[in-house]
């Protein structure tokens, strides 16, 4: 085999794994300078860049999508000759049912996980009483926001270009399980990480990647993963993977008595066997649910991009 077989395939594109690193590397330079000019901003405004500042936290989250979206679309029109819908984000027909359901699923998948820790006895709930209905409805708004900027760009990295281009390729099993795992490893660095909250965040991994392969747009997995936190933290007052600063008064409050390896302990749910089974469970509801389903530009696009690459 020639160098150029390795480099490019016959239709002499970039093969998957050569986009893949001109993506990551491209993300990475784009990421860094447009962070910076951001945080220039930000402190020439007075906001402090730090973990617990919402604003801060807010703009990271829009900088790091923006950069992943542009990027994206770069090398796909450079790299594959595909127009910026391709990558599921535009505001095309359907893209707010999608959404909707994603989010309400989202919820249900939590309050599934939380209703398995209430029944085996390790989880219970009770009303935030300490907290004013000011600080509740103010908590639940700014933790909106957090949550959604950070859902969105995680999406469109992990779901976004590099999950595509390899499905394009017809690699669509090793695309799930490399983006899964990296997704994965990424939140090893939370507080109280272990080697179960890893199979879980792989398993949301799969969870998001498979609403996306349903749709073909990332505002169905967007709404999953936006839900997910927002409830886990805002309205059940749990830890999100390992996470507490960003929730300061959510609607309810969470005792968690274990056994850790159920409950997740201080991780949170996602720590724990009972998230592990309500994933699975949303996954396989995900997959063979009738609807949402794939929008037409989306299915023309594929056609597209198939009939292209099987010519």
């Amino acid at each position: 085999m020639n160098i150029s077989a390795i480099l490019f395939d016959r239709f002499q594109r970039p093969r998957s794994g050569w986009r893949f690193a001109i993506f990551v590397l491209g993300f990475f330079l784009v990421g860094i300078l447009a962070g910076a000019v951001a945080v220039g901003i930000l402190a020439a405004l007075g906001v402090t860049a730090s973990p617990g500042n919402p604003a801060f936290l807010v703009v990271n989250g829009l900088v790091s999508l923006s950069a992943a979206l542009f990027v994206g679309w770069i090398c796909g029109r450079y790299l594959e000759h595909l127009p910026f819908s391709a990558l599921g984000a535009a505001f095309t027909k359907g893209w707010l049912p999608d959404l909707a359901v994603g989010l309400l699923l989202g919820v249900l998948t939590f309050a599934v996980a939380a209703l398995m820790g209430i029944l085996t006895g390790g989880l219970s709930f009770r009303a935030n009483a300490g907290a004013g209905y000011l600080a509740i409805a103010s908590t639940l708004a700014f933790s909106f926001a957090v949550f959604a900027a950070a859902a969105a760009f995680e999406e469109a990295v992990f779901r976004g270009y590099i999950l595509q281009t390899f499905v394009r390729s017809d690699l669509t099993l090793f695309a799930v399980v490399l983006t899964s795992a990296i997704f994965a490893t990424v939140h090893n660095a939370n507080p109280n990480a272990n080697f179960l909250s890893w199979v879980n965040t792989f398993l949301a991994g799969v969870w998001f990647a498979v609403a996306y392969l349903k749709t073909r747009t990332l505002w169905f997995p967007f709404g999953l993963h936006l839900a997910w936190n927002w409830a886990q933290g805002s309205i059940f007052g749990v830890e999100v993977s390992g996470l507490t600063e960003i929730v300061k008064a959510p609607i309810l409050r969470e005792s968690d008595v274990g056994p850790a390896w159920l409950t997740g302990g201080d991780y949170g749910i996602e720590g724990g066997v009972v998230c592990t089974a309500a994933l699975i469970l949303s996954i396989i509801a995900v997959r063979f649910l009738p609807w949402p389903q794939e929008r037409e530009l989306q299915s023309a696009i594929r056609a597209d991009v198939d009939q292209f690459s099987h010519s």
